[in-house]
């Protein structure tokens, strides 16, 4: 083990040291601010998204660990539904927080890049206005808590790189440790940093001494995290087999691909590309040329092993971040360069605001808005969805109705049953998806179930002597979503006990 030296704090031949940080600047904070209003502005048209009812769900049963997530999120759903409960405005508002703080993030980076106040500013409306910050900041989502952890985790390496002062590596490791506690994909991008300093550099930092501890610190709170998963047989793997299967949205390889190029804009896309180079060929920036490996490397385990697309979006934030200074470089001399980076940001702020924010009516969503953006969809017609299931559930006899339960396919469904079902007298709602499938099985008097979220009734019929059709899901507009005209069956005469089916027939990941 060593130490950083004055040598190693200054750079090496091999490793010239990156040119110093841009001044301070203002606009990034205001330009963070107006997106975290936006987003409050709208986070309460529309209604819930399926994930959100699925952490309400899961807040309701709080663990250590989960099938598909840490405790972070459940547990913020948890406490926004206590202080305010039903309120989508309150359960979106860390969201919009952390969008905004990723937006200073993606201006500090550009910072640590030297980029002066105007072009940091510049930076932050480009994050401001991509589609990872818009949609995630929208939502209360795993996603949101990730992007703005890795965009963290980012600025502590960039710090780390330009000043070869290895106990920015700690910071590193906390970032990265403490994010596991929402999802395990901060592994990804520990893997891929290490890597791009093992093919870049300086290499001396996988010596340091600091590197080491930091090290020892990720290895701690990461078995923290992985505790919950070993104990109960790392059930996230299945999870990741299904999505590498397809069976999950923006994922398959080819869907991974093509996301890369529009989940920031596809207007911006010219602008991170530069970004890439850059930190692969510009001689200034030789010492952070570990970035642009580690994107090559995350983003290529990525498609590998079939992961969603927007994995390494927040990868994508640094090298736009990057670009973002080769760009105004570019234009700083010239009126109609200058003019088209402006309408580059005005293009991206257009698009991803009509594609991923609900500025537009729910009852005349567009086809291709949810064709595009496949979250504005499930977040319309939960209170009609439970409606259909009511409309069911009345028509049974009274003796039926008593033993009658609701048999959900996914955990959407279950979480808006949970939601919506007391006001209308519905049943307790099970399914055995993820980890809903652990907060509990139907009693053994449940003989009757409706079920719903299966578009073909092979399956229940494995499970119940009777399967009819008893009606489809109407949720009052037109939106083509995974709910909206799905069959609702009438299950009766349960062939054998739920004990002996539920964790072997039943259960199931995606």
């Amino acid at each position: 083990m060593t130490t950083a030296t004055p040598q190693a704090r200054t750079g090496t031949p091999e490793h010239p040291p990156p040119s110093g940080p841009g001044p301070r600047a203002a606009g990034p904070w205001l330009v963070a601010g107006a997106v975290t209003l936006v987003l409050l502005a709208l986070a309460a048209r529309y209604g819930y998204h399926r994930d959100e009812l699925y952490f309400l769900l899961a807040g309701d049963h709080l663990d250590w660990g989960y099938v598909d997530q840490g405790p972070l999120v459940p547990a913020l759903a948890r406490l926004a539904d206590t202080v305010a409960p039903g309120n989508l405005l309150v359960l979106r508002t860390p969201s919009a927080l952390l969008a905004g703080g990723a937006v200073l993030l993606v201006a500090a980076i550009a910072r640590q890049f030297g980029a002066d106040r105007s072009t940091q500013t510049f930076a932050a409306l480009l994050g401001a206005t991509s589609g990872i910050v818009l949609s995630t900041g929208h939502l209360l989502s795993t996603t949101t808590v990730d992007l703005v952890v890795w965009l963290a985790a980012a600025l502590c390496t960039v710090l780390l790189l330009r000043t070869g002062d290895g106990r920015w590596a700690l910071a590193v490791a906390l970032v990265l440790g403490v994010g596991m506690a929402n999802k395990l994909l901060p592994a990804l991008l520990a893997v891929g940093l290490v890597a791009g300093v093992a093919l870049a550099g300086p290499r001396r930092l996988l010596r340091d001494r600091w590197v080491l501890a930091a090290a020892g610190l990720y290895a701690l709170l990461a078995a923290a995290s992985l505790a919950w998963q070993a104990v109960n047989g790392f059930p996230q793997l299945g999870v990741a087999a299904t999505i590498a299967d397809g069976d999950s949205s923006y994922s398959g390889r080819l869907d991974a691909l093509l996301l890369h190029f529009v989940i920031i804009s596809p207007f911006v896309m010219p602008i991170w590309v530069a970004g890439l180079v850059a930190l692969l060929r510009r001689p200034q920036w030789r010492g952070h040329r570990a970035l642009g490996w580690a994107w090559l490397v995350v983003s290529g385990i990525v498609l590998l092993v079939g992961g969603k697309g927007y994995y390494d979006a927040p990868l994508l934030l640094v090298l736009t971040a990057a670009g973002a200074v080769i760009a105004a470089g570019w234009a700083a001399r010239d009126r109609v360069r200058r003019t088209l980076l402006a309408a580059v940001v005005v293009l991206a702020a257009t698009s991803n605001a009509v594609l991923l924010l609900p500025v537009l009516p729910a009852d005349r969503l567009p086809d291709f808005v949810v064709a595009v953006n496949y979250d504005a969809g499930e977040t319309i017609g939960w209170p009609a969805f439970a409606d259909s299931l009511a409309a069911v559930h009345r028509a049974l006899p009274p003796q039926e109705q008593a033993r009658a339960i609701i048999l959900t396919g996914n955990y959407g469904e279950a979480g808006a049953v949970a939601r919506y079902g007391p006001q209308r007298g519905l049943p307790a709602a099970y399914s055995g998806h993820n980890s809903v499938a652990d907060f509990g099985r139907p009693p053994d008097g449940a003989d009757v179930a409706i079920a719903v979220g299966w578009s073909r009734p092979d399956r229940l019929r494995a499970w119940f002597t009777d399967v009819t059709p008893a009606g489809r899901v109407d949720l009052g507009v037109a939106v083509d979503n995974d709910e909206n005209g799905g069959p609702i069956w009438l299950c009766r005469g349960l062939r054998r006990p739920w004990a002996d089916i539920w964790d072997t027939e039943v259960r199931h990941t995606g």
